[in-house]
């Protein structure tokens, strides 16, 4: 039996009716067509699905839809204002943080919560918030150097070159 539930997605209230045993990664991409949210290993060990919820990385494959009715929800559809880029997601473009792309909005919004908590973060403070994310393509260099940059940069001021 579905059940109703209003969730905050990308700043937007939606009203919709699921099965209660759904996940949140499930709601999003089947029921809102989210898709940049991506199915990854689905037991919580690559971090693709990961999404902010209250601010925070959530891993959506482990959170039942349910549980998260009346907070606030980003993915990576969410994070710029309009069509500005969020510097992460500047930033992996510009340095090559993203080759074939599946782990980046798992990484962008995992370093998304670690600069909005930690603006000044050193190598290894990255390191440790991105130790939940998989990737297989970059090597991990690449990933590092674009949340630092993109730090930097959004301590000067936001400038995006």
């Amino acid at each position: 039996m579905k059940t109703r539930v209003t969730l905050q997605v990308n700043g937007e209230e939606r009203e919709l009716l699921v099965q209660p045993h759904h996940t949140l990664l499930e709601v999003l991409r089947e029921d809102l067509g989210l898709t940049g949210t991506k199915h990854g290993c689905e037991l919580g060990e690559c971090g693709a699905c990961a999404v902010l919820i209250d601010g925070e990385a959530v891993l959506s494959c482990l959170t039942l839809v349910g549980d998260t009715e009346g907070s606030p929800i980003t993915t990576i559809e969410g994070l710029g204002e309009g069509q500005t880029l969020d510097p992460l997601q500047t930033m992996f473009a510009k340095l090559g943080g993203s080759q074939c792309g599946y782990c980046t909005s798992g990484m962008v919004l995992t370093a998304r919560a670690l600069l909005d908590r930690n603006p000044d973060p050193s190598e290894d403070q990255v390191k440790a918030a991105l130790s939940g994310n998989i990737c297989r393509c970059t090597g991990y260099n690449q990933i590092i150097e674009s949340v630092l940059e993109a730090a930097a940069q959004e301590r000067a001021g936001g400038a995006s070159e």
